[in-house]
């Protein structure tokens, strides 16, 4: 019998993972805003849990093998600096990002993904480095191309013509943010979360932290 897909409601509280081959990168506590035909929007306030594997510098571990995310430890802390609405779009190799200071729209973020996979209070998808700055007059710049460019060809990773995808990915998001079109086109810049939702927390850790998600190497489509 098909499992049936898992929905999510409003003002649910779901972890959004990152994997690294088998391993968790990060991990964000976010708040569900709507979960449709249209995508899976999430909001991630300032003070939510954020979990991340410690760099041998001190801070977020970004790059490097497969192997050194597996050893790296995951900590917890809370989100800081800027309100984020997530936008997922159905079996999309990104995600839109609208970012607010003060409780004003500051700028989009494309974080370019491995489109995402669900469970029961979780999403998870694999980081493709190579993310976009959208600024509110719809300029843009792309940011971390070298993260890419050095993450290709190693194991777990990407290919050669896997990264290509992952740039024309990115070239489309750009095409649309040009034209002014959704999701660019002033859609949630004036969002505000409803009054009685919490900070997200997440849960306390009570199994091994790489756990369910994608563990391959991504497909850039």
């Amino acid at each position: 019998m098909a499992s049936q897909r898992v929905t999510f409601l409003p003002g649910q509280v779901v972890a959004r993972k990152n994997y690294r081959g088998p391993h968790v990168s990060w991990k964000q506590a976010t708040t569900v805003v709507r979960d449709d035909s249209c995508g899976l929007a999430l909001w991630l306030p300032v003070g939510a849990d954020f979990e991340f594997r410690l760099g041998p510098d001190g801070g977020m571990l970004r790059t490097g093998a497969v192997e050194e995310f597996g050893a790296a430890p995951l900590i917890r802390q809370h989100w800081r600096d800027a309100d984020v609405l997530m936008w997922h779009p159905p079996g999309q190799a990104h995600s839109v990002w609208w970012f607010f200071r003060d409780g004003r729209f500051r700028h989009w973020y494309v974080n370019l993904e491995s489109p995402y996979t669900r469970g029961r209070g979780w999403i998870a998808n694999v980081d493709h480095h190579l993310d976009i700055v959208v600024d509110s007059d719809r300029s843009w710049q792309w940011k971390d191309e070298q993260d890419l460019d050095e993450a290709t060809g190693m194991p777990g990773f990407w290919t050669v013509d896997q990264a290509a995808q992952i740039r024309e990915e990115g070239r489309r998001v750009i095409a649309t943010a040009e034209s002014g079109a959704f999701p660019f086109d002033g859609t949630w810049c004036n969002f505000q979360p409803h009054p009685r939702w919490r900070i997200p927390r997440l849960p306390k850790a009570n199994k091994p932290a790489d756990a369910s998600g994608p563990h391959s190497a991504p497909s850039g489509s």
